[in-house]
């Protein structure tokens, strides 16, 4: 099971870090995903990082701005939300692939996350 935490209000140009985790033994075998999805729209990727943590990928949208990370001993990830812009107004949603593949993907992704969501007020 997943469970994401962290979103709330906050006004642009500032920051939130956003928490995943994980229960069970295998969370340090997964890639671990985050998605967005706004009111509106299709779910969309936002950043990956595979088991190791030493491969990251980001969508253009949030690169230079987010930060996809993992504690494999908390069993734990993590997305560091900075300079947030109204357009990241979204519930945010992790998600883990076993297979090992770092990927944008959603169909890949086999578990997720009940989201939380991020408010970004202009």
């Amino acid at each position: 099971q997943l469970q994401a935490s962290g979103g709330g209000l906050v006004q642009a140009g500032g920051s939130l870090r956003l928490s995943c985790a994980a229960s069970g033994r295998t969370f340090s075998t997964l890639t671990i995903g985050w998605f967005r999805q706004a009111p509106g729209k299709e779910r969309e990727f936002a950043a990956v990082i595979r088991w190791s943590g030493i491969s990251t990928y980001y969508a253009d949208s949030v690169k230079g701005r987010f930060t996809i990370s993992r504690d494999n001993a908390k069993n734990t990830a993590y997305l560091q939300m900075n300079d947030l812009k109204p357009e990241d107004t979204a519930v945010y949603y992790c998600a883990a692939d076993p297979s090992g593949r770092i990927t944008g993907v959603r169909a890949f992704y086999t578990y997720w996350g009940q989201g939380t969501l991020v408010t970004v007020s202009s």
